[in-house]
């Protein structure tokens, strides 16, 4: 594929907030909820991550399109920063609207000329998918640029106000009783998710003044033919394991709506599948196509939302025949915590900037999503 990234950049709102400073940005818990906090931290590693929440007013700082727009005025071009942009491809799985796409809203905040724009949905995939879209048209010859971005602002989907909102009744009434937005679903993903941006430039050729990123392929591979879903938000889960959409819930009256906003997650589905889902149903796939040896990956960069899966993860890669010693992972998720969408732009970032790669290195990314279980795997060589 003739497709480069010639230009990397991340966008992280705030300051870094770490685990004792929770309440301020979210709101004082009950205490179900500080014990299931409780058990998350200690599990996912997360030491520190960014909200777009100012934590004096608990008002929001960002939009997800300004969030996505501020890392594409973040990407610098040699000298050039007012960047004409043939085409704009944005991820996301926490759009600030149902309609219109989130690309064109972050296309209306860079008030940037005309362009092609294309947006992708889903959940952390959803960025890669972005890349992807990018990429084949830069290759195709479609487009002489493409700037690709992945982001996310949960912290909207996060805050106290918003979950009380979800159950209409007080905190008092949520610790007595039982509500859908307060159950270990909902509140699992409340410690473990983040907001933040990242961006890309893709060209034709690589840039003679700085350091380039062949990509060289991305697969995308779902499973949904064989699982039922594990995250979602706009829905109810029923006991079979289908959804039922947020229309009909409210729909349906006041009972079936409560905390059809909320961002839930089926840890049991979760903890049961997504390593099988990994290494025996999609890295296979991968390794025969495209003829993949660990001992050519220089680094490898998983996008995983907890450190717990990080054992696990190599033992699957270890039954692959695939081994890669840690010293060649890399991953920020302690420090920048889990973004989503965003995320392996912000692994990828970092590892761009940090002096650290050479001529040659090649770069296996890999981004899972649980939303219904897919899986997406990225080569990329330094050139």
């Amino acid at each position: 594929m003739k497709a480069f990234i010639t230009a990397i950049s991340a966008f992280l709102p705030g300051e870094p907030v770490g685990n004792n400073d929770l309440d301020r940005y979210l709101g004082e818990v009950t205490k179900v909820s500080a014990k299931t906090r409780r058990i998350i931290l200690s599990n996912n590693g997360i030491k520190t991550r960014y909200y777009a929440i100012d934590p004096g007013t608990g008002k929001a700082t960002h939009t997800n399109a300004q969030l996505a727009a501020q890392a594409v005025r973040n990407l610098q071009v040699g000298k050039k920063s007012d960047l004409s942009i043939d085409c704009l491809c944005c991820g996301t799985a926490s759009p600030d609207q149902l309609m219109p796409g989130h690309a064109s809203m972050v296309h209306g905040e860079l008030a940037s000329p005309s362009c092609e724009v294309m947006s992708t949905a889903g959940v952390c995939l959803s960025g890669i998918t972005a890349l992807k879209y990018g990429a084949m048209s830069v290759a195709l010859g479609m487009n002489q640029n493409v700037v690709a971005t992945g982001s996310e602002l949960a912290s909207t989907f996060l805050r106290e106000d918003f979950f009380q909102k979800m159950t209409g009744s007080s905190k008092r009434q949520g610790e007595k009783k039982h509500h859908p937005a307060f159950s270990f679903e909902s509140e699992f993903l409340r410690w473990m998710l983040s907001d933040g941006a990242g961006a890309v430039l893709v060209e034709k050729e690589p840039r003679q003044d700085g350091l380039n990123l062949q990509v060289n392929w991305i697969e995308i591979t779902s499973h949904a033919q064989n699982l039922e879903a594990c995250m979602y938000a706009g829905a109810r889960k029923e006991e079979d394991g289908t959804l039922v959409g947020w229309r009909d819930c409210i729909g349906a009256g006041n009972e079936k709506s409560q905390g059809v906003f909320t961002i839930k997650q089926d840890a049991r589905l979760l903890n049961q599948e997504i390593i099988h889902v990994i290494a025996a149903e999609s890295l296979p796939l991968v390794l025969v196509k495209h003829g993949l040896k660990p001992e050519n990956v220089d680094w490898f960069l998983p996008h995983y939302s907890s450190e717990y899966f990080r054992s696990p993860l190599m033992a699957g890669l270890k039954q692959n025949d695939f081994h890669i010693p840690e010293e060649r992972w890399f991953t920020n998720l302690a420090i920048k915590g889990n973004s989503g969408a965003a995320s392996f732009y912000i692994m990828l970032e970092e590892l761009y900037s940090s002096g650290r790669l050479k001529k040659g290195d090649q770069i296996l990314g890999m981004i899972p999503e649980s939303g219904r279980f897919s899986v997406g795997w990225t080569l990329m060589t330094v050139v």
